[in-house]
């Protein structure tokens, strides 16, 4: 009697144990089941940057790239809008890539070169000038169209905490969906249609644009109570040219020829200086306006604030022989490798050049 009773509390505790594991199956089960949704939905509601604000889509395409660049840029649309990789390999055999945003400050630039060595190592590493103006964090739209587009890493984390404004929260940056949730009413057959591949929107990160809008009547600069650059811009670009040299990267500084917003003296002296203090090529193409053949009348597509594709392949011509004779960079097209991909790339840029055109009646 004793050793029946004695296996029937096994078996009462192995049913106990049974159904406890079925019950926290079950509560796993649930869970992901409850992660997955939500994860879905994340996916549904996060702007797709597709055919509207296209410049939010440009910093997650480069993680889809071959990491063999000669050549980074970095910085805002001056850059995205203003310069042509497919030009430079294409006159000069310079692989390049940029990894440009939409008022990119210079913070969020220097941890985006950082998040770039994790992956590749350039040859050299061209900034854009311009956002020294910005000291402190601008507006949350531009934030997210760079940092929501990078992948986890303790770069995204420290940028996105330097860049908050004050009516921003981190976790809204884990977990967009905090964020999105009230998008419902605007979202559109796109959102579904790329939930989770969107199409590309950059060629090499460029931006292309054929339409034309001549410069007329540009503003002059308002007159600042001070021109210097404040001390965390200051700061981020010392990291910057700190970061290259510890790595062996050439940094080279650029300021594109946009008419606007207004590029003070004042502000070009302070990068002059800088520049010759620290033995840093600086390129100022609003300064080789004639060199490099801009017009301002037909190389334009929205009044001057920035290039067309033609302006755009101009001062990138003009680049690839600073490159070629400055930083002795290599013309790499009889690497076979390399030329099946440009000759990918170059085929998608003509294509896209035609549809343009055709659309513009051209």
């Amino acid at each position: 009697m004793g050793r029946i009773q004695l296996l029937g509390n096994g078996i009462s505790r192995k049913t106990g144990t049974s159904r406890r594991c079925a019950r926290m199956g079950k509560l796993v089960g649930s869970a992901v089941v409850v992660l997955l949704g939500l994860g879905l939905l994340q996916r549904l509601l996060m702007p797709k940057y597709a055919s509207d604000v296209v410049e939010g889509a440009l910093i997650a395409e480069y993680y889809s790239e071959e990491k063999d660049h000669d050549v980074i840029f970095i910085g805002d649309c001056e850059v995205y809008e203003n310069f042509s990789p497919a030009v430079l390999w294409q006159d000069y055999g310079i692989n390049s890539y940029i990894r440009g945003s939409a008022q990119q400050l210079i913070w969020q630039s220097y941890y985006l070169l950082e998040d770039t060595l994790r992956y590749e190592k350039p040859d050299t590493v061209i900034f854009n000038v311009l956002s020294m103006q910005y000291n402190e964090p601008q507006r949350e739209a531009y934030n997210r169209m760079t940092l929501e587009g990078m992948r986890w890493s303790s770069s995204k984390a420290a940028s996105i905490a330097v860049s908050m404004t004050e009516e921003e929260h981190f976790l809204e940056y884990v977990f967009p969906l905090l964020r999105y949730h009230s998008r419902w009413s605007e979202l559109g057959a796109e959102d579904v249609r790329y939930m989770f591949r969107t199409p590309k929107v950059s060629h090499n990160g460029y931006y292309m644009r054929v339409d034309v809008k001549p410069a007329e009547n540009v503003p002059e600069g308002r007159i600042l109570a001070d021109y210097s650059f404040g001390d965390n811009a200051w700061e981020y670009l010392e990291k910057m040219a700190a970061l290259c040299r510890e790595n062996d990267i050439r940094l080279i500084l650029v300021k594109a020829p946009s008419l606007y917003p207004h590029w003070y003296d004042q502000w070009e002296e302070q990068i002059e200086d800088y520049a010759a203090r620290n033995d840093l090529l600086y390129i100022n193409y609003l300064e080789l306006v004639e060199e490099t053949g801009l017009d301002f009348s037909t190389d334009t597509y929205d009044g001057g604030l920035h290039l067309n594709l033609s302006g755009a392949e101009k001062i990138t011509k003009h680049l690839g022989g600073v490159l070629r004779q400055e930083a002795g960079l290599a013309d790499r097209r009889d690497e076979e490798h390399l030329a099946l991909v440009w000759e990918e790339k170059l085929a998608a840029y003509e294509q896209e050049k035609e549809r343009q055109y055709e659309e513009q009646g051209n």
